[in-house]
């Protein structure tokens, strides 16, 4: 159960950090994390580093569960 809410924080991660990276460099808004200091590039390496760590997520989780015999 833990790898399956795992799995599933790491696809939300991803798929949120997806498109506000595309949304940034398409039509360069700001998207969620607007928030932060600096300017286009630090928000660029931000959401390219959490889009990163969705995707490792997930797939771990998916690991791991697989190893368990839940997939």
């Amino acid at each position: 159960m833990k790898y399956d809410v795992l799995q599933v924080l790491g696809m939300l991660l991803l798929a949120v950090c997806v498109q506000g990276l595309a949304r940034l460099l398409i039509d360069d808004k700001r998207g969620l994390l607007g928030g932060l200091p600096g300017g286009f590039a630090p928000l660029l390496v931000t959401y390219a580093v959490l889009t990163a760590v969705g995707l490792v997520l997930a797939g771990w989780a998916h690991t791991r569960a697989k190893a368990l015999g839940r997939r």
